[in-house]
């Protein structure tokens, strides 16, 4: 029997709210939480409160706040496809394209490593070191990535100036894009290179993330780091220390007599790094932790032209 048309009518509002209910706010974050749950995620409705804010660019509060509003079908479209990626593992990050760190944001590709809070140690060490944060200094980026250690640094000097090398075509593209969207171009260069080769010397302070992960532990990384990470961002060469040991052995060349070296490490590398920066002739000057405490950045010092060079092994932490 064909149904009338009053009740084809109540049928449609019926099912048109209850489409509308299912869009809610409050209903997405629970969908999104159920999701996240199965997939294993440790805590999945704080999780599915930042992946809903940070998708449709809300104030976390007003998820809370208005549960009852009502997303439009493209919103709700965004939301659950983002949710798949993330159930997939693919950090948020990615899924949104770009990270903070230091307080600034930056572009991300998928030649890029993604930025982490213990990379800020870096920054730290140097704020540190250098006290006049107003001098004319020229700052060095070695495997520059997406530019965030660099243009970090130039946010805070702002009278210096910074080149940044990658071997990856992309990635440079990606930290130019950077510096201009942070207003930095013109402080701020990047240059496609082999850590320090063809480049003149005469730099400040000189900072570098390199691949510190040993090849044999590539394979145990998380799925999120191993799968969206370029490998050329992560692979040290057997013991993890490759790519330490090509540019220790250029810094001679490139810092100033004096100029500050800060360079994060892998978990109980500090040692052997700091071994090869006294044996380039630069002395130590100590190993700063990352908020869980452990050796993550470590600086050395170019000698002044008049020092000796630096006999003995301080030593450092693991």
């Amino acid at each position: 029997m064909r149904s009338s048309p009053r009740t084809r009518q109540r049928d449609w509002q019926r099912s048109r709210g209850d489409a509308e209910v299912r869009r809610t706010l409050g209903a997405l974050l629970g969908e999104a939480a159920s999701v996240l749950s199965r997939a294993g995620f440790a805590e999945p409705r704080r999780l599915a409160r930042r992946l809903v804010a940070s998708i449709l660019d809300l104030p976390p509060a007003e998820l809370l706040a208005h549960p009852e509003q009502v997303l439009n079908e493209r919103q709700a479209g965004r939301v659950r496809l983002a949710l798949e990626r993330m159930a997939e593992r693919e950090p948020l990050s990615r899924i949104l394209g770009c990270r903070e760190f230091w307080g600034l944001e930056f572009g991300l590709s998928p030649d890029t490593l993604d930025p982490r809070p213990d990379t800020e140690t870096v920054v730290e060490a140097v704020l540190r070191r250098v006290p006049d944060h107003g001098a004319e200094l020229r700052f060095l980026d070695l495997g520059t990535g997406t530019g965030c250690i660099l243009l970090a640094l130039l946010s805070e000097f702002p009278a210096a100036t910074g080149l940044g090398v990658d071997i990856a075509v992309g990635t440079t593209m990606t930290a130019r894009r950077n510096a201009v969207a942070l207003g930095l171009t013109g402080r701020a260069h990047f240059v496609v290179g082999d850590w320090g080769t063809a480049i003149s010397g005469g730099f400040d302070v000189i900072v570098s993330n390199p691949p510190y992960i040993a090849r044999s532990a590539l394979a145990d990384l998380p799925h999120e780091v191993a799968r969206y990470d370029p490998r050329l961002a992560l692979d040290g060469g057997p013991d993890g220390l490759g790519a330490c040991r090509s540019l220790v052995a250029e810094l001679p060349e490139l810092l100033k007599p004096g100029g500050v070296f800060a360079c994060e490490v892998g978990m109980g590398q500090a040692p052997a790094v700091g071994a090869m920066l006294q044996a380039s002739g630069l002395a130590i000057e100590g190993c700063e932790r990352d908020l869980a405490g452990i050796a993550r950045c470590l600086v050395a010092r170019a000698p002044a032209r008049s020092a000796q060079k630096v006999v003995g092994m301080r030593r450092l932490p693991v």
